[in-house]
């Protein structure tokens, strides 16, 4: 029997594999995983794990970077919040916390290797994939390089496209490759109102 999207996202939501892990982080937290998918999407995105914002909203991307997404995708939060459109399944769940410098740690493979494979086993398949990040395009395009895969685009369009994360920390990224601004980000958007 197959499994459903909303019961599939109960057992997520309920899911305590890593609270050792988090607990000895710098952060020190409790797992809280952000579960937002439903049955009928069309459009997949793949970021790589909740923030600390997104950990204490239990809304994901809603931070500076889920609105920089949001623009790149030219949809307002009404779309990219209605789960009957949008499903945004990371790489973890969870928030991993921060190193003892501050920096963020990267997803658990453990929340990947327990989780994946059923959610995209209940919900898919997808007209559109958005690979958010280096974790997200490692998964599933075996690429170590998220400059090449960005700049492979082209290659997975028009159902997959890989895109480097929309945090801060890439603005100078962004400037360096203005051909992302230029020729993927119409295409992802045409693409985007198509499925959406």
């Amino acid at each position: 029997m197959s499994e459903t999207a909303a019961d599939l996202g109960a057992e997520i939501t309920g899911c305590r594999l890593c609270a050792a892990r988090f607990a000895a982080t710098a952060t020190g937290h409790a797992p809280r995983p952000v579960v937002w998918f439903g049955a009928g999407a069309r459009l997949l995105i793949v970021g790589q794990a909740p923030g600390a914002r997104v950990h204490a909203s239990g809304r994901p991307f809603t931070d500076p970077s889920g609105d920089r997404l949001r623009d790149w995708m030219g949809v307002g939060a009404d779309v990219f919040y209605d789960r009957t459109r949008v499903a945004i399944v990371p790489m973890a769940f969870c928030f991993p916390g921060y190193d003892a410098k501050g920096a963020d740690l990267p997803p658990p493979p453990l929340c990947a290797a327990t989780w994946r494979a059923r959610v995209l086993a209940a919900l898919g398949p997808f007209d559109l994939t958005l690979l958010v990040g280096g974790a997200a395009q490692r998964w599933h395009l075996g690429t170590r390089n998220v400059t090449q895969a960005v700049a492979g685009w082209r290659g997975h369009a028009p159902r997959v496209f890989p895109l480097p994360h929309p945090s801060w920390r890439n603005t100078a990224w962004l400037k360096r490759n203005p051909w992302f601004a230029q020729e993927l980000l119409p295409a992802l958007r045409a693409r985007v109102k198509e499925v959406t």
